[in-house]
């Protein structure tokens, strides 16, 4: 059938910084939690997700394309992205590391 996903097809989502589409699970899940901007790698929060690459470069481009508060259908609200900043370097700076030894 046309337009059916496949069995095992794993759901894909759109990255607000770079509008590049990837798997669900490849995609840090955010969501708004009091005008804050807050990691959900688990997807378990409540509420409307917006979906990022574990990249500097894509989390830059969405703040700098004002992405986050129209994914969360928030326009002309300013979400502070602070929290996931430091989500993304903790993370990035852990896999390089990793990347180095082995």
């Amino acid at each position: 059938m046309p337009g059916r996903a496949g069995a095992g097809a794993c759901p894909e989502r759109t990255c607000v910084g770079c509008r590049g589409r990837a798997a669900k699970s490849d995609l840090l899940r955010i969501v708004v939690v009091e005008d804050r901007c807050v990691p959900d790698p688990r997807g378990r929060l409540p509420g409307r997700g917006a979906y990022t690459h574990l990249d500097l470069g894509c989390l830059d481009l969405a703040e700098r394309r004002r992405a986050f508060p129209r994914a969360f259908r928030l326009p002309g609200k300013h979400l502070d992205t602070s929290e996931v900043r430091r989500y993304v370097e903790q993370r990035t700076a852990g896999e390089q590391a990793a990347s180095r030894r082995g």
